[in-house]
């Protein structure tokens, strides 16, 4: 997967607040995840609407976000440290997520609390999988595979949850570890 990210900082002596990293950070994941359906629907992976697209999207955010948080914990990153950074990725995220939902839904409504809540809930999932060596578990990737098979459409179903562990996650991996090397 071929995409431009920033991965640096223009002036890379100055101390990055939370909110600046996460700003940073969710930028990126964004276009990463979104570089990813694109990929799926190239490969011929239904999707049918941009609602579908978008919760395609939220699932792969919510992946990322926790290997963010434990890469964050392998730099050693106190626990407010990684607080802040998590919470401020998240924020940025989820705006991101409110604002794309709010141009294609007539209805208005908070689109933040239910990113947020996908989030919470993936966190709290993917914290039981291993993840060693910079690099998340079988298990991980599998479960990420499966919440994304099951927002797909119904063609190839089956094996939306081996292209998302055998090539989208491992892509988008090398492309997020050149910004999290930086950004981190």
């Amino acid at each position: 997967m071929k995409i431009r990210v920033k991965s640096t900082w223009n002036d890379k002596t100055r101390e990055r607040s939370p909110d600046e990293v996460g700003s940073a950070l969710g930028f990126n994941l964004w276009r990463i995840a979104g570089a990813n359906v694109l990929h799926l629907e190239n490969e011929g992976f239904q999707t049918d609407t941009y609602n579908q697209r978008l919760d395609v999207i939220a699932e792969l955010l919510g992946f990322f976000v926790h290997v963010v948080d434990r890469m964050a914990a392998e730099k050693e990153y106190s626990e407010q440290e990684r607080k802040d950074l998590i919470t401020a990725l998240a924020l940025n995220l989820a705006k991101t997520m409110h604002d794309n939902r709010s141009d294609v839904n007539e209805e208005k409504q908070d689109f933040k609390a239910q990113f947020i809540q996908v989030l919470n809930e993936r966190m709290a999932e993917y914290a039981d999988f291993a993840y060693d060596e910079a690099e998340p578990g079988f298990q991980m990737k599998r479960r990420v595979g499966e919440h994304v098979t099951a927002v797909m459409g119904d063609r190839d179903k089956k094996w939306v949850t081996d292209q998302i562990m055998e090539i989208e996650i491992p892509d988008a991996l090398k492309t997020f570890k050149k910004v999290a090397r930086n950004l981190i």
